[in-house]
């Protein structure tokens, strides 16, 4: 399907291709974005999204701005996940999409678009803090740019658990930890009974009042019920998840990271102080913070003013460090 061009517009430069790709013994699916008129191989990027996203989520917001920007770019079911492979479904494991991750760019590289040389990755909210590891672990990739992200570190998890009235000082943060231990025990449960009967148990991602689901601040209900309400996306996950979630924490890679970074965030994104606290232990100078005032979290999802900003930065930032 080929990209709409208007004149005089930057957008719709690109064309789009339905892929499939392998993850280990699993078939993962997306759509390729490849810039229009390429007269040789150009740096390539995927994306990684939110929790438990699938890719017409903000994943095709920055796929699709990228390929305007010249880049070949890839959103993607991430396994277990919307139109890919893997049972059970809904499971959110963030190393097996660190996986995926490496089999994109597996992929990416046997594309003949594509500048095997040239490998950025590109992670928004919960994607940033898994991309971090990916960028570590995989030689090839040339630089990293993190939008709105979530980042995963124990202080962070408390804060995300603990929801408007942490922030408000309705609750103590003794109070969450509990809560999230209750969360570790009930994933143990959840797990145990699936490794013997294959039984799968499920909880709500969001909720308006609830304080057990995976993701318990009201404004992220406001945000996320809709695309459910749609049928674009399943308000649920396996809640043998949170063994795997809450084993993972990406201030380590941060720690190890060795490729240049651009990080883009804000005062009412998600977790502003995990944020520093990763950018800081960052070493080097090839690094690059850009606090962006007070836009909002969902701002980077859908507003297409704050899209193309960060999109803009981090297209500058690919080209710098290829």
């Amino acid at each position: 399907m080929a990209g709409i061009e208007h004149a005089g517009s930057r957008h719709g430069r690109y064309s789009v291709e339905p892929v499939s790709f392998r993850s280990g013994e699993l078939v993962l699916r997306g759509n390729l974005y490849v810039p229009s008129e390429l007269d040789e191989p150009a740096s390539a990027v995927p994306i990684l999204g939110p929790y438990c996203f699938v890719k017409e989520q903000a994943p095709v917001q920055y796929a699709t701005r990228l390929a305007d920007e010249g880049f070949v770019t890839l959103a993607f079911d991430a396994a277990h996940h919307g139109a890919s492979d893997g049972e059970p479904r809904r499971f959110e494991d963030p190393l097996a999409k660190v996986a995926d991750v490496r089999a994109a760019l597996d992929f990416l590289s046997s594309r003949p678009e594509v500048d095997a040389d040239r490998l950025a990755v590109l992670g928004v909210c919960e994607g940033s803090s898994e991309m971090l590891r990916v960028a570590v672990d995989d030689p090839r990739v040339t630089s990293i740019a993190t939008v709105s992200g979530h980042y995963r570190d124990a202080d962070n998890d408390v804060e995300l658990a603990g929801g408007e009235a942490l922030a408000a000082g309705e609750i103590a943060r003794a109070a969450v930890t509990d809560r999230l231990q209750a969360r570790r025990e009930r994933g143990a449960a959840a797990l145990a009974r699936y490794e013997e009967d294959g039984q799968v148990e499920y909880g709500a991602i969001v909720d308006p009042v609830r304080t057990d689901v995976a993701l318990p601040w009201r404004m992220i209900w406001d945000w996320y019920h809709g695309w459910a309400d749609r049928g674009l996306w399943e308000n649920r996950y396996a809640l043998m998840s949170d063994v795997p979630y809450f084993a993972f924490e990406s201030l380590t890679a941060a720690e190890q990271l060795r490729k240049p970074l651009l990080m883009v965030h804000a005062d009412f994104c998600d977790g502003p102080d995990s944020a520093r606290r990763h950018f800081a232990a960052v070493p080097g100078t090839d690094k690059r913070l850009v606090w962006q005032g007070e836009n909002s979290h969902f701002q980077y999802y859908e507003d297409p003013a704050v899209i193309d900003h960060a999109v803009g930065l981090a297209a500058a930032w690919f080209r710098d460090h290829q």
